[in-house]
């Protein structure tokens, strides 16, 4: 069983807790811990009249109990008012259940103006009152609950309510507004339909169902939406009698009635009227953004002159015909050539977020730097104008909707260092085809040369909504999966900016989709704003593992897998959580800023260092009382590295003099891998360099004289990070005892 739902520390405003369900959720949550602010103006059902006993009795029954519970008289049209209360009470307001409710049915002809007005005074208005009072409270401290109160009448129509179903309608309008902007805040907000026995009520329902629909079995669900574990949010909820069930809208496919450079007319209405009342093959949208994505589909289609928007007839996709994938698997696209310079490799290392800060970016953006070298993820763009260009569309048979293309995942396995200009060849393959149900994945195989030199390999998962349904496998074994992380904390975190441009920049790369940078286009494809390029944040996630755990030694890199989870816009942060398992690092990156994971399933596999850990034999390096050190240092990382490099994460040289020449370079490389010692200077860039003779290192390591002492006579010289230095210390105390 879960642990009990508490609001300890917790304050609730119940607006109409006088009685019915207002005064359930009021002791409901008083009963687990909530300091409750119990609103009531006393009137009776139809709004007339004011009175404190109501809420007086209810905050009564709360202290009775040991509970914590304040009375306000206000109209909710005083909203203001009602949040001082609850602030001059308890000093907070957590959470606000718009309950407050009064009828005046009448039939449409006989609504007067009064009846409209008080209706929506206290139902629509009312709740916008008191949530506008507790909003910026909510916001401030990063919290908020609120519950908005429709009605079966709102959603569906009642006879004799025209005003209370409009009024109730507009709170769940108001409610999924408030979702949308109080998202980032914290602040999430659901909308129920309550069918219960209340003052509302009891004039229309007998006194066995009275019974059947206590208030009792609603307040569990209100008490669920807003407890601060609960991440629905924008929600709408029918419930009573022990039964809840949530509602979505639904949006039949449709028909297109106009052709291009041709009016629509009421006829064409009329004869597709079956079709666009039909709710086979219906749709769900959630937010605005996927209501509209539908037309830039349909613009398309009708620019195109295909006016038919089936995602499943045979000009839409690949489906109507009853996809035979047999016919299409091993299938060869044209080749394709990619001829560039070292501009493209350097645009690359810039779209993907290298920057002259670091030094030791210099290699990938400066082709007069020595080991100018392309990023390993570069390769992808030789190979992605495969995808990009169409390729998939001169398959005959293989009819595609390209607006409904996505990039699902990406593999990337190289097999020689990319050359930093040249002209290369990719051969492209269709290796299979899945039946996701909602979807078609086609796994496109590319291959890419140099003359006859195999460079890299490249598998494009590519779905295809709505092609999916034609009986084919779920599975391949072609497929390169995607493999979660370790069940543990991550062994190291690195956090990247984007840049606003950051998206225009990469599209320099080859990636020319207008949904990058277009906001209009954007707008079409379900987005607030141009999104940044998969291959982008691909790009930003492999770096940070070859930064962290290859010294940026790009012939390290073997093979990269990730699975595209969520969109990430320019300008957001990049969190790249990594997990070290032998020689593969385990890879997520999520949106620092929404904590919604962009990239999952991913890893990249590192070759292993070329030199091997030293052996117990003594190295002979001249005969110098320090090889003893560096052979037991050499012995304890073979033993314990992997706790090494967690600790300390750096690279050390140690340039070693005899008669003040230099005798011998050790690297201690507790960075990679699992550690390594070896004899000469650091293969990629030392953190920290240190100079000392002989006779002073070992002083240093028999303790005696202080490192500190060390450095300020000059007996012992530092470059790079000497903080790291603190680090080098311990270990030297710990583990080279002799």
């Amino acid at each position: 069983m879960a642990a009990p739902l508490r609001f300890d520390g917790r304050v609730v405003l119940v607006t109409g807790a006088g009685g019915g369900l207002g005064k359930a959720y009021a002791l409901a949550f008083a009963e687990r811990g909530a300091s409750v602010v119990v609103n009531d103006l006393g009137g009776d059902f139809k709004g007339h009249g004011k009175s404190s006993s109501a809420a007086d009795k209810v905050v009564e029954e709360i202290r009775a109990k040991g509970g914590k519970a304040v009375a306000n008289y206000d109209s909710v049209e005083a909203g203001e008012k009602l949040i001082q209360t609850a602030l001059d009470a308890f000093g907070r307001i957590d959470i606000l259940i718009n309950n407050a409710g009064i009828l005046r049915d009448r039939s449409f002809t006989r609504i007067s103006d009064e009846d409209w007005d008080i209706i929506h005074k206290v139902h629509l208005r009312g709740s916008f009152l008191v949530t506008r009072a507790a909003w910026n409270h909510m916001k401030n401290q990063n919290f908020g609950r609120i519950i908005m109160t429709s009605s079966a009448a709102g959603i569906y129509g009642n006879f004799g309510q025209a005003n209370y179903s409009a009024a109730k309608l507009g709170l769940l309008g108001l409610s999924n507004t408030l979702a949308v902007e109080g998202r980032k805040y914290n602040i999430h907000c659901n909308t129920i339909a309550p069918t219960a026995g209340s003052r509302l009520t009891e004039t229309v329902m007998p006194p066995d169902m009275l019974d059947a629909f206590k208030p009792d079995y609603v307040a569990p669900l209100v008490l669920w939406l807003c407890h601060e574990s609960c991440q629905e949010n924008g929600g709408l909820f029918e419930v009573g009698a022990g039964w809840i069930g949530k509602l979505r809208w639904e949006r039949s496919e449709g028909a297109i009635v106009r052709q291009k450079n041709h009016p629509v007319t009421p006829e064409a209405v009329q004869n597709n009227w079956e079709k666009i009342c039909d709710f086979h093959n219906s749709s769900k949208p959630r937010t605005v953004q996927e209501s509209v994505a539908i037309l830039h589909n349909v613009l398309s289609q009708i620019d195109a002159q295909d006016v038919s928007l089936n995602p499943t007839s045979h000009t839409g996709s690949a489906v109507s015909s009853g996809l035979d994938s047999a016919k299409f698997v091993g299938h060869k696209l044209p080749s394709v050539e990619y001829s560039y310079t070292h501009l493209q490799p350097i645009l690359y290392a810039l779209g993907v977020g290298m920057s002259t800060k670091d030094p030791d970016h210099l290699k990938f953006l400066f082709e007069g730097s020595d080991g100018f070298c392309c990023l390993p993820t570069f390769g992808v763009i030789p190979a992605q104008a495969s995808m990009l260009d169409g390729g998939l569309s001169s398959v005959p048979g293989l009819n595609i909707d390209f607006t409904k293309v996505l990039h699902g995942e990406q593999y990337l396995e190289l097999y020689k260092p990319l050359p930093t200009s040249g002209k290369l060849i990719s051969e492209p393959t269709i290796a299979d085809i899945l039946d996701k149900g909602s979807g078609a994945v086609i796994l496109l195989d590319v291959y890419t040369y140099s003359g006859k030199d195999l460079l890299c390999y490249n598998q494009f998962s590519v779905f295809v909504v709505g092609a999916g349904g034609f009986g084919g496998k779920r599975s391949s074994e072609k497929a390169k999966v995607p493999v979660g992380p370790p069940k543990r904390p991550p062994d190291a975190v690195v956090m990247d900016v984007t840049t606003v441009d950051q998206a225009a920049l990469y599209r320099l790369s080859g990636d020319w989709n207008p949904l990058h940078i277009e906001p209009g286009f954007a707008a079409l494809g379900g987005f607030q704003k141009p999104i940044l390029h998969g291959l982008c944040s691909f790009g930003f996630a492999a770096r940070h593992v070859l930064k962290h755990f290859a010294n940026n030694d790009a012939s390290r890199f073997k093979a990269i897998k990730i699975r595209f989870a969520k969109p990430v816009f320019p300008g957001q942060t990049l969190q790249t959580e990594m997990w070290k398992e032998g020689s593969r690092i385990h890879i997520q990156t999520k949106v620092k800023e929404t904590g919604e994971v962009a990239i999952a399933g991913a890893y990249v596999d590192l070759t292993p260092s070329s030199n091997q850990h030293l052996t117990k034999e003594p190295v002979q390096a001249g005969g110098l009382q320090s090889d003893l050190v560096f052979e037991e240092i050499g012995r304890r990382i073979k033993e314990l590295g992997n706790q090494l490099v967690k600790k300390v994460n750096a690279v050390f040289q140690w340039n070693i003099t005899k008669d003040g020449k230099t005798a011998v370079q050790w690297t201690i490389d507790l960075k990679n891998d699992s550690g390594e010692l070896y004899q000469g200077p650091a293969r990629g860039k030392a953190d920290t360099t240190f100079t000392l003779s002989d006779e002073d290192f070992m002083d240093v390591v028999l303790g005696n004289i202080n490192p500190q002492k060390a450095f300020f006579s000059g007996k012992l010289k530092v470059k790079g990070n000497i903080m790291l230095s603190q680090k080098l210390e311990t270990i030297l105390k710990d583990y080279a005892k002799l």
